[in-house]
C-alpha cells in the first residue's frame, strides 16, 4: 500500500506500480458463459517468489475475480467483496449481478484514497442477463469488455484475443483462444510463467479445470 503525501508524487507511484504488475490474467465473454485464464508465477521484481500462485478467486457461485499487482491487496479486496455479496444475497434473497460486484470493488478502490490499493482485477461471471467481463483498475474505474487482459503479459495476450475473438464464440472455443493468448504471453514475458489456470463460469456454476484437462488444451493449440 502506498500513501500519497502532500507532494502527491504520482511519478514515483507509477514507477512502483509498473514494477509490481508482473503477471498475465485474461477473460473472454462467450455466448454460453465466460472463460478465465491466469498464469501461476508470482514475482517480486526479477525474483520468482512463487511458481504455484492462485490468481483466479471465487467470489460467489457464478462470479470470479482475477488479481494482478500486489497479491495481498487483491486478496483482501476479494475477501471484502465476498462478505458484501453474502450480505446482499441474504438481505435481498437473490444473488447480485456481475456489474454490481464489479462496481462494489470500484467503490472500495476509489474510497480508500488518499491510500492506493495496488491491484487490477477482472471480474467475470454469469447472471440472468448473460455472461460479463469487467475491468476494475486500481483507481476504481470500471468498464465492461468482451475480452480483457491484465499484467505485464497483457499486450501479448490482447493481440491474440483481438485477432481471434468473435461475438458468437462458445466456451469450447473460448478455452482454446484463452490458451493461445496465454501461451503467447508465457513465451515472451519473463514475469509470466509456470503454467496456466483455466476457469469456466456457466449455468452450472464456477468450474476450475483440472490439470489434465488444461494440459490437453495446451497440447491442442
Amino acid at each position: 500500500m502506498f500513501y500519497l503525501t502532500d507532494r502527491f508524487n504520482l511519478e514515483s507511484i507509477k514507477e512502483s506500480v509498473e514494477k509490481l504488475k508482473g503477471t498475465t490474467t485474461l477473460g473472454v465473454r462467450c455466448v454460453d458463459g465466460v472463460v478465465i485464464a491466469s498464469d501461476k508465477r508470482a514475482t517480486t521484481g526479477t525474483y520468482v517468489a512463487s511458481k504455484a500462485a492462485v490468481k483466479t478467486l471465487k467470489v460467489s457461485d457464478r462470479i470470479v475475480a482475477t488479481i494482478s499487482g500486489l497479491v495481498a491487496d487483491g486478496q483482501k479486496l476479494v475477501e471484502w467483496t465476498k462478505a458484501e455479496v453474502s450480505l446482499y444475497s441474504l438481505e435481498l434473497e437473490k444473488p447480485p449481478m456481475v456489474k454490481t460486484v464489479a462496481e462494489f470493488m470500484g467503490i472500495i478502490l476509489f474510497s480508500v484514497r488518499p491510500y492506493l490499493l495496488i491491484s487490477q482485477l477482472i471480474v467475470a461471471g454469469l447472471d440472468y442477463v448473460g455472461g460479463h467481463i469487467f475491468n476494475v483498475d486500481p483507481f476504481g474505474m470500471v468498464s465492461e469488455e468482451d475480452y480483457f487482459a491484465t499484467g505485464s503479459g497483457s499486450p501479448l495476450a490482447i493481440s491474440v484475443l483481438d485477432s481471434g475473438y468473435d461475438e458468437k464464440i462458445r466456451v469450447e472455443d473460448g478455452l482454446l483462444l484463452a490458451v493461445k493468448a496465454m501461451k503467447s504471453a508465457l513465451s515472451r514475458d519473463s514475469a509470466t510463467g509456470d503454467g496456466i489456470d483455466l476457469t469456466v463460469v456457466d449455468k452450472k456454476g464456477v468450474r476450475f479445470l483440472p490439470r489434465e484437462e488444461i494440459q490437453k488444451l495446451i497440447e491442442g493449440v
